[in-house]
């Protein structure tokens, strides 16, 4: 099976002022430790990201952008993504955002043990509706949902999609812990201070 990881950088960085997955954590960027943490369990990795390509040019990697601008939720990232993943012949997708430097090692494994078309990773009850595993023959029924009038939010059309829910444990941290502001980013410091994650 041939997984492409995409990492979806499509947010604003309204609450951290600047582009949250290149802030530095322990002295690489943090989207350097979501890419280390992608490529030894994925067989690609390309970057979901709009605007200025260039802020992303020393990461080497392909860029694709939202083929729906016009939408602005996740849910663009996540279809541009299984469409890059059907033209280039990839059995499936991972997604995770560009915030969420901790990402467990065992990932792709847990998520293909759910054996569903889309699977969901959560922690302490919480759905983490960008860190997920997807089928290609998605494809139809998201295209169908960005068509409409009113897009559905991503997560409920995850519950339309009867996605998988595959949980993780929080100890000794939350593994989808994700960076929002600079309170948060000296968190993650601490966390990969102490636990070396």
């Amino acid at each position: 099976m041939r997984v492409c990881a995409v990492i979806v950088a499509g947010g604003r960085s309204s609450r951290m002022g600047r582009e949250k997955a290149l802030e530095l954590l322990r002295g690489r960027t943090v989207i350097d430790w979501i890419i280390t943490r992608l490529s030894v369990q994925t067989d690609a990795i390309v970057l979901n990201a709009n605007g200025d390509a260039g802020r992303f040019a020393r990461l080497g990697l392909s860029i694709i952008n939202d083929l729906r601008g016009d939408i602005g939720t996740p849910l663009a990232g996540l279809h541009a993504a299984l469409v890059f993943a059907k033209n280039n012949g990839f059995d499936a997708v991972l997604t995770a955002p560009s915030d969420a430097p901790f990402l467990p090692a065992d990932l792709l494994q847990k998520l293909l043990a759910s054996d569903r078309e889309a699977a969901i990773a959560a922690s302490a009850g919480q759905s983490h509706y960008l860190t997920g595993l997807w089928s290609p023959a998605l494809l139809p029924a998201i295209e169908d949902a960005v068509q409409q009038s009113r897009t559905p939010r991503l997560q409920d059309w995850c519950r339309t999609c009867s996605a998988a829910i595959v949980e993780w444990t929080t100890m000794p941290y939350d593994p989808f812990f994700n960076i929002n502001t600079p309170e948060e980013l000296a968190e993650a410091e601490r966390i990969a201070a102490v636990f070396n994650p």
